[in-house]
């Protein structure tokens, strides 16, 4: 019986250490609680498995998200401010709130004219991106091969695309590179499906992403840092939005060049860190990857992506040099592209959004900022059969949700087999 209850006892210790893993992230690094704003900061993992012996990379295929940049939309910038500034002119703000204020308006003033576009910590990005796929496979970019490079009709695509090209050429002038940005490949590149589209908030994924988001509203001691009238801010201002306004804020310093000279989490505790980072992850597992509160199949919007890279890889696999096919995209690409292929156990369906942390289904391992996946393909021979390959999340390598004898390597045949009838069953 003794020795019964220090078992029990022991998985229950496990279990809560597992359960606490996204609130020491964020403890370590506060950044990691801004969501898809996580500016990229390269690998975790610095030294990869190395293949079977007598086996050569010899073709990558890469689709990764734009890199570090703007918000999206003035009122993101501006609201916040008028707020503020609105408080101050009526005697309503704190000596910190002041400060504060202060802040908000060089974060402004830096970003205007500048909606959405490419930061410079976000071309830097890309060019370490690149640097280090060089750096790991040489075999694959070795004399004048081919690069084809597409990226979606967005400017920071764009951006992050030609820096990234510019990186390769430095590093060898004798590549051959193709790069396109045009609305023909877009059905691919960044498709939209307005079937799933309308189901990803139905009346139950409603109900219950209001009723979670409510439970971790956490905003009173923030208003009261900002504010020197509790009637004011009660009454006046709505504080839930100034809240997640200002969080988002905070979240996208870190990917400007201001991040040398302010922060603004200085106005968050760990808690309201922690409940802000729950509400956005909550919002992203529903719409964007694989919750059973809307059917579980919104990660399918990325159905002619995964379908394009196997035809592309196959068609490059009968070629004896043929390179490298990079992709650039957005953050709503690569979240359910990751879920649809079930990378690191992405792609399981867990119905209470309280148990999201507990499951380690953590956003900001998947999508920040020029978050990437690199299919990394070898093979002994020119025109060998058995083709293996391994999957890279952000650069670093992943598992698949298939049988493999020499992780994390697996055989591109029993990939294809395997997701062509996942995709093949999907009803549309």
């Amino acid at each position: 019986m003794k020795r019964t209850l220090i078992i029990i006892f022991s998985i229950a210790i496990a279990l809560n250490l597992q359960a606490q893993q996204a609130r020491k992230d964020l403890k370590t690094n506060k950044c990691m609680s801004a969501n898809n704003y996580f500016a990229y900061p390269g690998p975790i993992q610095t030294k990869l498995t190395p293949a079977p012996k007598g086996y050569a990379p010899f073709y990558i295929s890469h689709y990764g998200r734009h890199g570090s940049r703007y918000l999206i939309g003035k009122n993101d910038y501006d609201k916040p401010c008028e707020n503020l500034q609105k408080a101050d002119s009526l005697g309503k703000l704190t000596a910190f709130g002041k400060d504060v204020l202060r802040r908000l308006i060089m974060i402004r003033d830096e970003a205007k004219g500048r909606d959405g576009e490419l930061t410079l910590l976000g071309a830097q990005q890309h060019k370490g991106i690149v640097r280090r796929m060089y750096e790991r496979f040489p075999q694959v970019f070795a004399g004048p091969t081919n690069i084809d490079a597409k990226s979606t009709v967005v400017i920071r695509c764009i951006l992050s695309m030609e820096n990234a090209l510019q990186e390769l050429l430095l590093l060898n002038p004798q590549l051959h590179i193709s790069h396109d940005a045009s609305y023909h490949d877009m059905y691919y590149m960044n498709q939209t499906d307005k079937q799933l589209e309308a189901s990803k908030m139905p009346e139950e994924a409603k109900k219950a992403y209001e009723t979670f988001s409510k439970k971790h509203e956490n905003y009173r001691r923030v208003m009261h840092e900002l504010f020197n009238d509790d009637d004011y801010w009660q009454h006046q201002v709505n504080a839930n939005e100034l809240n997640d306004k200002l969080f988002r804020l905070c979240s996208n310093v870190q990917s400007t060049e201001l991040r040398h000279k302010i922060s603004l989490y200085d106005l968050f505790n760990d808690e309201e860190i922690y409940d802000n980072w729950l509400k956005s992850n909550a919002w992203w597992y529903i719409n964007y990857g694989p919750s059973p509160l809307n059917g579980g199949t919104q990660p399918y919007s990325q159905r002619n992506l995964l379908r394009k890279i196997i035809s592309e890889a196959d068609s490059c696999i009968a070629l004896k040099h043929p390179g490298a096919t990079l992709r650039y995209g957005h953050d709503t690409m690569v979240m359910p592209l990751t879920c649809l292929l079930d990378l690191n156990g992405y792609g399981k369906q867990i119905e209470d959004l309280e148990q999201l942390d507990d499951e380690n289904w953590c956003d900001y391992r998947i999508f920040p900022m020029a978050c990437n996946l690199q299919f990394v393909f070898y093979r002994k021979a020119f025109g060998d059969r058995d083709i293996i390959f391994k999957v890279l999340q952000n650069e670093s390598e992943a598992t698949l949700p298939i049988p493999t004898d020499m992780a994390p390597y697996y055989h591109w045949k029993d990939f294809k087999a395997y997701f062509l009838k996942k995709l093949d069953n999907y009803k549309e």
